[in-house]
């Protein structure tokens, strides 16, 4: 009986630690999709005519912060 109630402590414990290690993985991919996605944005304004200077800031830029990220990329391009 001790044997049963060992190993079912076991895997409670198990999926709670990969529940906990899950979590930044998730994070740290949803970053770099949404960094990839803000780097073809950015080319498609960039073939466009959109004068925008393709940096890995603004990449990042756009693709934490979506369309205001994009716009601050832009009047930050002008700026410069």
């Amino acid at each position: 009986m001790s044997t049963i109630l060992s190993y079912a402590l076991a895997i409670v414990v198990l999926i709670i630690f990969l529940k906990i290690i899950s979590l930044p993985v998730r994070i740290i991919i949803k970053f770099v999709i949404n960094s990839i996605i803000g780097g073809i944005i950015l080319f498609i304004c960039s073939y466009f005519g959109i004068g925008i200077i393709i940096y890995w800031w603004t990449i990042v830029l756009t693709g934490l912060f979506g369309v205001p990220g994009l716009v601050v990329s832009i009047i930050i391009s002008f700026l410069m």
